[in-house]
């Protein structure tokens, strides 16, 4: 079974002026534009140092939160899926991302609602996918999402995302096939039976959103305490700058689709 993380293409889009007015749970100032493209713009020469072909959408400055490709589809070697996001602002963002899609997938699938669910609440693991529910993802839309990935042969399970956590993905990541690094409300979740669970450090549980790309783990760069625990665990880590996509709410994982 290929690893979830073994990927070889990634597709990301620029951020454009509007994305410092994206949306944010808690209120609190904007990012500075030239910092946030400085951010993005790190994270897509990473992704290229990790050995990824990375494709770069134009900006969609009538939607802030288009740099955010996750949210809007799930991209696996079988196939694409175009997702419903929950917030109103992000309703016609995958219309807008079809066409890339289609051009690098051989199967494009499309939720068709009521539901809804962002690509956020979706936690690839090694033998199967798992939905939090959240306010961006409710369980009609994890529903149909998890119908649509068993016809691209992955097994679906849906659980619930802690309150106070945005995304599921928000909460916890990938360390490597058998280990999840999460926050303490995501300890006892039952979709990571028989995986072992590595707590974020006390005051950094923001940290929890890391992103396996092959054999390194990409971490934000002010989470010293947890990259020093994935280095004791012999973990490659990669320190990459995220101060200014954490005003609107975003991490890691966010910034790009991966197969």
């Amino acid at each position: 079974m290929t690893a979830p993380y073994a990927f070889t293409h990634a597709l990301c889009r620029a951020p454009a002026p509007s994305a410092i007015h994206g949306i944010r749970a808690d209120g609190g100032p904007d990012p500075d534009f030239a910092g946030l493209t400085a951010e993005h713009a790190a994270y897509v020469a990473a992704l290229r140092d990790l050995g990824l072909t990375v494709d770069v959408l134009e900006p969609l400055d009538a939607f802030p939160d288009a740099l955010f490709t996750e949210d809007v589809a799930l991209t696996f070697p079988e196939g694409a899926i175009l997702l419903r996001p929950g917030a109103p602002t992000r309703a016609g963002e995958a219309q807008h991302i079809r066409a890339a899609l289609a051009a690098r997938h051989l199967r494009l699938l499309e939720m068709t609602g009521p539901g809804h669910a962002d690509g956020g609440d979706v936690l690839r693991l090694a033998d199967r996918v798992v939905i939090g529910l959240s306010d961006r993802t409710d369980r009609t839309g994890a529903e149909e999402l998890a119908g649509l990935l068993g016809t691209l042969g992955h097994a679906a399970e849906i659980a619930q995302t802690p309150p106070g956590v945005l995304h599921f993905k928000t909460g916890c990541g990938l360390i490597d096939d058998t280990t999840i690094l999460a926050v303490p409300a995501l300890a006892d979740c039952p979709q990571f039976v028989g995986l072992e669970v590595v707590l974020t450090p006390l005051g950094e549980e923001a940290a929890a959103n890391i992103l396996r790309v092959r054999d390194t783990v990409l971490v934000g760069d002010r989470w010293l305490t947890t990259r020093a625990l994935l280095t004791a665990r012999g973990v490659a880590t990669r320190a990459l700058p995220t101060d200014q996509i954490a005003h609107i709410d975003a991490g890691l994982s966010c910034m790009s689709l991966r197969w």
